[in-house]
């Protein structure tokens, strides 16, 4: 299934016009350069007028239609109006100044990445002085990941140009079911093990059926594990695509990091995984001396406590970050609805998931002349207009016949056309359905109208799958109405990166607060987790060449883990919490124009803490952070006090003898990074503590910016650090304005110098609590 590359002159020449340098004719000038003139709307529904109308506006300034139409590389004629041309600098000069042209700007080479969400986090390897090159790319950092195993032939496992396997690995690779560990371990992957025994004890069936093939070794047969494993410490790959989309390099956040493979989740309904097995898994990571643990593994709700072994990620992460490894975890993807998130204990760091600055636009044209732009990741055999059908129902659901999760179709009525549908559930289920059906009726393709998000859909066989959102689909479903023969045109998907696509956190992303302690924020940090390209089994059905997209949380999670590799490597001295303090403190609120991001749902909304936590994380920021709000031992059994559980309880977890004091401890004094207060009757004050680790004389200031009805101090207002003075702690006071009872409403807290913004996000909810009177 790997994609033919194209032969190398024709990717010369690809380059050569996207660089505005094809061939030229000698009327055009040395210093000619491609721009685009933007117009707007189209003033005609007619794409050849508008074409026309293009051509003419050139010849204004370059003097003939016939040297306007040498000139003109591309007519803008769809989706808005446009052009663009080669032109000297004088020329774009006057046609800015004509009537009608909002505005004429130069042509730009933009490089398309594969992992585009490392240049979108900013860790491109083509700047110099950040933390890729700070943390020599994670060398002599060990990641273990908890999936479903590992390809270990993908060439993102090269371990070419790494040196030694780090002095304080203790790990085995263990040979099993083709996985040979002499030859299939190395320098990248230095350790790789299966747990399963406390998932057979519960299955009870056979393993490696036709339908979900497995191997008794660390082999992945699904493609999650290697695709989250290549995600955090993938090797450079050269020259990847899918499909030809994404193309170009991809690659780990942390390239130099070494991989232990624990695989503790199983190719049955979609992957299983027993908290036997995972607890196990912690056990054995902890001896081998892992730095990270990546772990894109959740739960349902009702969650587990704490210290319930059955939630064996809650009880091992505490193991693993009591002796100094971090926990990542991914928030699950029940989202958009509230008090969703998973994996909630304090002491992990909890990750969700966002899109990026790419998105893969593709185009339905209507036999009306008009087109819109839908998202897909269709490359098939592009084909010309044809019939377009609604499935109209009768009776009295009249609109369920339509419905994409339980299409009812006439092949008579289907054959050769592409059919509309509305999906009323989210999920991937409901489109491939729908996709199934129509391919079965004789249909060629399928628009999908749906609740917005970019999570997309690959359907089989190149068949085209095409989202829009639910006005668009109305606005084509009405047309289908009316006309006799409505028609469509299905154009390829494209890749679209940059500016125009402003990241937003996904739809799927599970939502805070916590269900079961609203006061700890969660998720803690917001990674890209949607459409991401990386390696994968050769055994998924989505493969194409070794590579397939996924998106969730699940994505999500190995971006930061990669991340926490980079600076653990420069900072290898850090608890679990200062780093996670770091990622918290330094993350972006704002995409890359500077507007508020936002979070897809229904409807879309600005984004809250309780969507992002601290935001997207910033790689660079967080190795330089200024200050961090740590953590050890004790305020974990702060926590677990504050939580109410019983000594015995507390003590099992932490393997020493713990008496809670008499008096119930606060949630609000765990000195996280956040302030959360979910029942504020009038007022309450909290304390927290940091520690410097910038320069060591250093003087910060608080700013403070108060959730909307309430009024915020902070005692002392400014923090003096010197060499002596390396932690200070200070109080927040939050008073309600007005005794109501409300919603959350949010703000923030950043101490700032002349380097750092330290920033921690405030969420806090009123509560007034009345008496009732007994009527009686």
């Amino acid at each position: 299934m790997g994609s033919n590359p194209l032969p190398s002159f024709v990717i010369v020449l690809i380059l050569l016009v996207l660089n505005g340098q094809g061939p030229m004719t000698a009327k055009v000038e040395a210093k000619s350069t491609v721009h685009i003139v933007y117009l707007g709307e189209r003033q005609h529904d007619d794409p050849k007028r508008v074409t026309d109308s293009h051509h003419d506006l050139l010849a204004t300034v370059v003097g003939s239609k016939e040297v306007a139409s040498d000139l003109m590389v591309y007519s803008y004629r769809h989706g808005f109006s446009g052009f663009a041309a080669k032109l000297t600098e004088s020329q774009a000069q006057k046609l800015s100044e004509l009537p009608g042209v909002v505005r004429v700007i130069p042509n730009s080479l933009h490089r398309l990445h594969t992992t585009r969400s490392w240049d979108f986090l900013g860790l491109s390897s083509h700047y110099p002085n950040h933390v890729l090159q700070n943390s020599k790319m994670g060398d002599g950092v060990i990641i273990g990941v908890f999936d479903t195993g590992i390809w270990p032939e993908s060439k993102a496992f090269s371990d070419e140009g790494l040196g030694p396997i780090p002095s304080h690995w203790k790990g085995v690779c263990k040979s099993g079911d083709q996985f040979n560990a002499a030859t299939h371990c190395n320098r990248k992957i230095i350790g790789a093990r299966w747990f399963i025994d406390g998932f057979l004890a519960e299955y009870g069936q056979p393993l490696n059926t036709s339908d979900d093939p497995e191997f008794l070794s660390p082999r992945d047969a699904n493609g999650h594990g290697t695709h989250t494993s290549s995600t955090a410490s993938g090797a450079y790959v050269r020259n990847v695509s899918y499909r030809g989309l994404l193309s170009g390099t991809v690659r780990g956040g942390a390239p130099r990091a070494r991989l232990a493979i624990y695989k503790v989740c199983w190719n049955v309904l979609g992957g299983q995984c027993a908290s036997a097995d995972i607890l196990k898994a912690f056990d054995e990571a902890i001896h081998d001396g892992v730095d990270v643990l990546s772990l894109s593994i959740g739960y349902s709700l009702p969650l587990f406590s704490d210290v319930d072994e059955r939630d064996g990620i809650a009880t091992g992460s505490f193991h693993a970050v009591a002796r100094g490894i971090t926990v990542v975890c991914g928030a699950a993807n029940e989202g958009p609805s509230a008090q969703t998130v998973q994996n909630t204990a304090p002491w992990i760091l909890t990750v969700a998931a966002s899109t990026m600055d790419r998105a893969l636009p593709t185009p339905i044209m209507l036999g009306n002349n008009k087109t819109f732009l839908g998202q897909a990741i269709f490359t098939g055999k592009e084909k010309g207009f044809t019939s377009l059908t609604y499935p109209e129902g009768t009776g009295l659901d009249p609109t369920s016949a339509g419905a994409c999760q339980s299409l009812s179709l006439n092949s008579t009525l289907v054959a050769g056309k592409v059919v509309l549908c509305f999906a009323s559930v989210t999920g991937r289920v409901a489109v491939r359905l729908a996709a199934a059906t129509v391919q079965e009726a004789g249909g060629i393709g399928l628009i999908i109208a749906k609740n917005p998000s970019d999570a997309l859909i690959e359907c089989r066989d190149d068949f085209p799958c095409i989202e829009v959102d639910y006005e668009i689909g109305t606005r084509i479903l009405y047309y289908i109405r009316s006309t006799k023969s409505p028609t469509v045109k299905l154009g390829h998907s494209k890749t679209l990166v940059g500016k125009p696509v402003s990241a937003k956190v996904a739809f799927f992303s599970s939502r805070g607060p916590s269900s079961i302690a609203p006061e700890i924020l969660k998720p803690d940090i917001t990674a890209p987790g949607v459409n991401i390209l990386a390696a994968t089994s050769q055994l998924h059905q989505w493969m194409d060449g070794g590579y397939a997209i996924h998106s969730g949380t699940s994505m999500a999670t190995p971006h930061v883990s990669g991340i926490v590799a980079l600076l653990k490597a420069i900072h290898p001295d850090w608890s679990p919490a200062a780093i996670k303090s770091a990622l918290v403190t330094t993350a972006r609120t704002k995409d890359a124009s500077g507007f508020p991001l936002f979070a897809e749902g229904s409807p879309k909304k600005l984004a809250n803490p309780f969507d992002f936590g601290g935001g997207i994380v910033n790689p660079n920021g967080a190795a330089d952070p200024g200050l961090v709000y740590d953590m050890g031992l004790s305020d974990y059994i702060h926590y677990l006090c504050a939580m109410g559980y019983n000594n015995s309880a507390i003590s099992r977890l932490t393997g020493q003898s713990t008496a809670c004091p008499a008096e119930k401890p606060s949630f609000l004094d765990v000195n996280l990074p956040s302030i959360t207060i979910s029942s504020l009757r009038s007022s309450v004050t909290l304390t927290r503590t940091v520690t410097n680790v910038g320069s060591p004389n250093s003087i910060y200031r608080a700013d403070i910016e108060p959730p909307t009805g309430m009024t915020v101090t902070v005692k002392p207002h400014i923090l003096v650090f010197n060499s002596r003075t390396k932690k200070i702690s200070f109080n927040v006071t939050v008073c309600a304005t007005k005794q109501v009872n409300t919603g959350y409403f949010f703000g923030s807290l950043t101490w700032r110098n002349e380097q750092n913004a330290v920033r921690i996000p405030l969420s806090v909810k009123t509560e007034i609590l009345e008496s009732y009177a007994d009527d009686n």
